[in-house]
């Protein structure tokens, strides 16, 4: 199961909150560690702090219910079935979610009764000391729900199980058939004659009406070229599962029975290989095999991996798929390893509202994270688990390289920086390792840059749209460029009359570069050219003023302030009765 999100819109309801967060710690104390450390309590931002800040409840509700994420609500049961109505559609698909009392008095499972929501409203009602409220006919007669089997297995057929569920509830028995362990303790009507089987097994279901067939998940498939060598996949993804469903059908094994499909490191970014998984509905995973003489390699990949009994089936004419069948159930995450992730984000100027979505979600499914101390508790809350890896920040290309090594053992890492990743920041640094390093393994993690909002963008934003007509970004450090080559682009640049944005304008290693820069822009420009200062924009204290060139002087700035020098058209106006300042740049040029 996922963790689950506890969802709170006051301080009344944090104790409760904490009280069901307790819960899952102690059960991942023992079992679910993962599930433990994921879970969180999110609270509206600005009534209470908790360790998830959300803006509007309607929207984080459904963001999270998309997502599959399990939501237990301390609110009105009415407020959750509002906020999630328009998604409601596939009731096979849905996540648990559940409503209970703010002061827990009452726990109400809404969705999510083929996902186990009845079980954790019986968890998290008995934590609370109170009777959860079940309505499903079949919880209260058979004290489990008969279509929902645990992780590690899987329903053959819902519309089936529905009808076998409707022929007990009106007063047949039934016999189970294989191993079904999590049924003992069930009410349930058994008799060894009877006319109905709950069926445990990875063969397929043949359509038979008086069995409720399940499947446990306890086969791999190894997939290799089909000419043999290491590179599988080569085909395309539709050929790769077409090959995976011969194989088990000519077994007679279900598609619902397969636990993962194995791959050779070797071919470990074959987007392909990636596209098949996912439409098969399992992970992916990667080993290193040598085969025996006459082992073909995909039995060898098997034979390298796997260290539970099974047994291992010829899976077509050509041995590039291979098929292992275990009498357990099989979890993916012992098999080889996961293809890793390595995704450099960029958190804006500071502030969670300017936080594209795709960096936090990068954020959330993180193992690891990397950058400099600063920006990394920026990146915060971060999840109880996750492996914080800070740094000075000029250690760019240890930190680079730090990732890559981390991402190539599986994990899923990312790197933050402030602003935009690709302005100044991490995305060239990271880019720079892989491409001097010439590492295989390096170049088969799953690469991505996630923008953000820079510096330049948020100020400007702020001021009106100084950034309307052509602009260029230029640094002041002289840490990894001449000097010379600063005061020639600067030159070029006021001389072109772009609006200029300068990032690194002063430090205290270099007070007199910022005037040097302004001399020479003041060679090209009018002393009434209009300069927007941006500090610490996006962040707690952020200040922003407008002046002119002539007005400017370098104790007006510091390395955390935002210069951003106008051309020969930006101009302010006053709006309103507040008297309001906006500052543009026309997007006509004349």
């Amino acid at each position: 199961m996922n963790a689950p999100a506890i969802v709170i819109l006051g301080a009344g309801a944090l104790a409760t909150a904490r009280r069901i967060q307790a819960l899952y710690a102690e059960r991942g104390a023992h079992a679910e560690p993962q599930v433990a450390a994921n879970c969180q309590v999110h609270a509206l931002q600005g009534r209470v702090e908790a360790d998830v800040s959300y803006t509007e409840l309607g929207a984080h509700l459904r963001e999270l219910y998309a997502r599959g994420t399990p939501i237990v609500a301390l609110c009105a049961a009415g407020i959750v079935i509002r906020c999630l109505a328009p998604l409601l559609s596939n009731k096979g698909a849905e996540p648990p979610v559940l409503a209970v009392a703010e002061d827990g008095s009452a726990v109400v499972p809404l969705l999510g009764g083929l996902a186990g929501v009845n079980v954790m409203a019986r968890d998290i009602a008995a934590a609370l000391s109170v009777q959860p409220a079940i309505t499903t006919s079949g919880e209260l007669r058979f004290g489990t729900c008969v279509l929902n089997p645990p992780d590690g297995y899987a329903l053959a057929d819902l519309g089936q199980g529905k009808r076998f569920v409707s022929d007990l509830l009106a007063g047949e028995s039934t016999r189970i058939e294989g191993d079904a362990p999590w049924l003992d303790d069930a009410q349930l009507p058994r008799s060894a004659s009877a006319r109905l089987a709950i069926r445990v097994t990875p063969r397929a279901w043949d359509g038979r009406h008086d069995e409720l067939v399940i499947h446990p998940r306890c086969v791999v498939a190894a997939v290799v070229s089909e000419h043999g060598g290491a590179h599988a996949g080569t085909g395309t993804a539709d050929a790769t599962v077409a090959r995976v469903r011969a194989a088990l059908n000519a077994h007679g094994l279900a598609p619902l029975s397969l636990a993962a499909m194995l791959a050779p490191s070797a071919s470990m970014a074959d987007p392909a290989l990636a596209q098949a998984a996912m439409l098969l509905g399992v992970p992916l995973r990667f080993a290193d095999a040598s085969a025996e003489p006459g082992e073909p390699g995909a039995k060898a990949l098997l034979r390298a991996v796997l260290r539970i009994p099974h047994e291992t089936l010829a899976g077509d004419a050509h041995a590039s798929v291979a098929l292992a069948l275990s009498a357990l159930t099989i979890d993916p995450a012992t098999i080889g390893r996961a293809r890793g992730r390595l995704t450099v984000i960029g958190l804006g100027p500071g502030h969670a509202d300017l936080m594209v979505p795709a960096a936090r979600t990068a954020l959330n499914e993180a193992t690891d994270i990397l950058g400099y101390d600063t920006y990394v508790k920026m990146a915060g809350p971060l999840r109880p688990g996750q492996r914080v890896h800070g740094t000075d920040n000029r250690e760019e290309m240890q930190r680079a390289r730090h990732a890559f090594e981390l991402a190539s053992e599986g994990r899923s890492v990312v790197m933050v920086s402030s602003g935009d990743p690709g302005v100044f920041a991490m995305a060239a640094a990271v880019l720079e390792a892989l491409e001097a390093s010439q590492n295989e393994a390096w170049a088969a993690v799953e690469l991505s840059i996630v923008p953000g909002v820079s510096a330049a963008l948020a100020t400007a934003a702020q001021a009106g749209a100084p950034l309307g007509h052509d602009f260029c970004m230029l640094s002041l450090s002289d840490n990894l460029k001449p000097w010379t080559i600063i005061e020639t682009r600067l030159r070029h640049a006021a001389q072109a009359d772009l609006v200029m944005a300068f990032y690194n304008p002063v430090s205290r290693a270099r007070p007199w570069q910022l005037d040097k820069a302004l001399d020479i822009v003041r060679e090209y420009r009018a002393p009434s050219t209009l300069v927007v200062l941006g500090r610490d924009i996006g962040r707690p204290g952020g200040t922003l003023r407008t002046l002119t060139l002539a007005e400017l002087r370098s104790a007006d700035v510091d390395m955390r302030t935002m210069v951003i020098v106008g051309s020969s058209l930006t101009r302010r106006f006053a709006c309103g009765d507040s008297g309001a300042q906006w500052v543009y740049t026309p997007r006509w040029y004349g």
